[in-house]
């Protein structure tokens, strides 16, 4: 359950205890599904405008079983990444890396997908990669919501690309950037191939970045 549906079933919560506090002595009141009547009122404060749409406000069944008050059960929870997994999508080819460089700047970059935007093809999106997660040395601005990212190819043993153990470490890679949840359930991480943010040519870009051992973030 997301922040804004915590503070909004609180909200109803006490109304709700109000409401009966002054009714003690009259027949209890009918129960009332606070959960069904926050998606309403979410569903309601909402509309589409430029390539956002309300279609954002479905959840698909690793959304509301992670914003739920408890964690999914293990059952679920292996469903979900059984899921994601089957819903990636190899790079053409069998071609896994493109320019660091293009990547660094996908990383800093942070715009896309708001409603300010009227279309999708207008420019590309950025990874925002720097908010949850420290990749180059050169950038001292980063968050810690996600690990760190620095050597991340240089320690998994990718010396070139040709190391015998570049390719499984390749596919775990485009897995978690193509769909994040192949591997963690509840994970924070955006799914940026599963769900449109990225693009094939993109994600290249950000696995040159992590894996090739030019690139600043293994040096």
């Amino acid at each position: 359950m997301t922040m804004n549906q915590l503070i909004l079933r609180g909200s109803l919560l006490a109304a709700a205890a109000l409401a009966l506090g002054g009714c003690a002595t009259e027949a209890a009141a009918p129960a009332v599904d606070l959960d069904k009547l926050a998606a309403q009122m979410i569903a309601s404060s909402f509309r589409d405008q430029g390539i956002a749409t309300t279609a954002r406000l479905k959840q698909d069944l690793a959304n509301a079983a992670c914003s739920s008050e408890k964690a999914p059960d293990d059952a679920t929870a292996e469903r979900i990444m059984a899921e994601a997994r089957a819903t990636v999508k190899w790079p053409a080819g069998g071609v896994y890396l493109g320019d660091w460089r293009e990547g660094e700047r996908i990383a800093q970059s942070g715009r896309g997908m708001t409603w300010t935007d009227t279309s999708a093809a207008a420019s590309a999106n950025g990874g925002n990669c720097y908010n949850c997660h420290q990749i180059s040395k050169q950038e001292i601005s980063y968050g810690t919501i996600g690990p760190s990212l620095w050597n991340y190819g240089k320690t998994r043993g990718i010396t070139g690309l040709d190391s015998p153990t570049a390719q499984p470490i390749f596919e775990y890679t485009w897995m978690k950037l193509w769909n994040a949840r192949s591997y963690n359930a509840c994970t924070t991480m955006p799914r940026f191939g599963h769900a449109g943010l990225m693009n094939e040519t993109q994600l290249r870009h950000l696995m040159a970045l992590l894996l090739d051992p030019k690139s600043p973030v293994n040096q």
